[in-house]
């Protein structure tokens, strides 16, 4: 089994602890694909990514394309001669890629396929409400996220958790997904399984597309727990956000901790309620959401009580918009 010649794919930091249990495990790792280095921050100095950064202090070889479809690129994976792929957190392959292996390209995916195909399957499920995910080994094919499913394992949403911290365990359980996949192919045990079997006759699966900055308003038009579903589910990054408006400007935010508070009320969503020393509740349908942590347009992150020590509510104007 650990004799399987392995090329790794992957570029954030998703993919290194599946990288590294490969290795901590004695797979023949030879050879990691990232993507190329890039300017970042302020300073927009040139960083690597973390999957390089690893393969690296690995001694690892490292292929960087820009073009996943360039000639050079697929002679140098050719020479490599490689058993399998192990693709996780990486660019969707071409076919001319993903077919190279003799046993196959296999992806991690961080979801229970085929459920929440895409590239925000973590937040999604969050925002949903879902109290169960998982993660899913699988062959790549020519769709994203529609390949033959090799291995999947459960996993529950706490309540009060919020992406960042469900990313973090999915993290762990998806490398020990592959490793266990692994050992299942060497030892033939393992019998792919289409998606569409675990599908019942006329349902979709559920979707996951990419977040794009517009995606992330809320809008206190909508209850309690969907609000604070939907912040936590993009907490840390990139973050729910709303505005405090006045008559000359307004002022963007970003939530990153609530507690929903179910309660029947008069007044307008998006309302703004504080005592001005302890408290932010925003009133939405049915009930307020209550303020932790936020963090005002050009300052840094803070809680609640902080905030409240440095500006007044009364100096914006109430109530909140949903949108610019």
């Amino acid at each position: 089994m650990k004799n399987f010649r392995i090329v790794f794919m992957g570029t954030p930091e998703f993919a290194v602890a599946t990288l590294g249990s490969l290795l901590m495990n004695g797979f023949n790792v030879i050879g990691v694909v990232t993507a190329p280095d890039k300017p970042s921050g302020r300073g927009r100095k040139i960083s690597k990514s973390p999957v390089k950064e690893f393969a690296e202090f690995s001694c690892l070889p490292i292929l960087q394309p820009d073009n996943l479809k360039d000639a050079e690129f697929i002679s140098e994976l050719k020479k490599l001669n490689a058993d399998l792929f192990i693709v996780v957190a990486f660019r969707m392959l071409p076919e001319v890629v993903w077919k190279l292996p003799a046993i196959g390209t296999i992806n991690l995916h961080a979801s229970l396929l085929p459920n929440y195909r895409g590239a925000a399957p973590i937040n999604h499920a969050i925002i949903n409400g879902e109290t169960m995910t998982g993660v899913t080994t699988f062959f790549i094919d020519e769709k994203i996220d529609t390949g033959n499913i090799l291995d999947r394992e459960e996993v529950h949403i706490f309540p009060f958790e919020n992406a960042g911290d469900l990313h973090d365990r999915l993290m762990k359980h998806g490398a020990r997904l592959v490793i266990k996949t692994l050992a299942d192919i060497a030892e033939n045990t393992i019998r792919p399984i289409p998606q569409t079997v675990l599908l019942k006759p006329g349902e979709s699966p559920k979707q996951a597309p990419k977040i794009h900055p517009n995606d992330c308003i809320i809008d206190w038009n909508n209850d309690p727990v969907k609000i604070h579903n939907f912040i936590r589910g993009l907490a840390p990054y990139p973050c729910a956000r709303s505005f405090f408006k006045n008559d000359s400007s307004t002022h963007s935010f970003k939530v990153f901790e609530s507690q929903p508070e179910i309660e029947k009320h008069m007044f307008k969503p998006g309302l703004i309620i504080s005592d001005e020393k302890h408290f932010i509740r925003v009133a939405c349908k049915d009930g307020f959401i209550s303020i932790s942590s936020l963090q005002l347009e050009g300052k840094t992150r803070m809680n609640t009580v902080e905030f409240l020590r440095g500006f007044r509510i009364t100096d914006f104007a109430i109530p909140a918009g949903t949108q610019v």
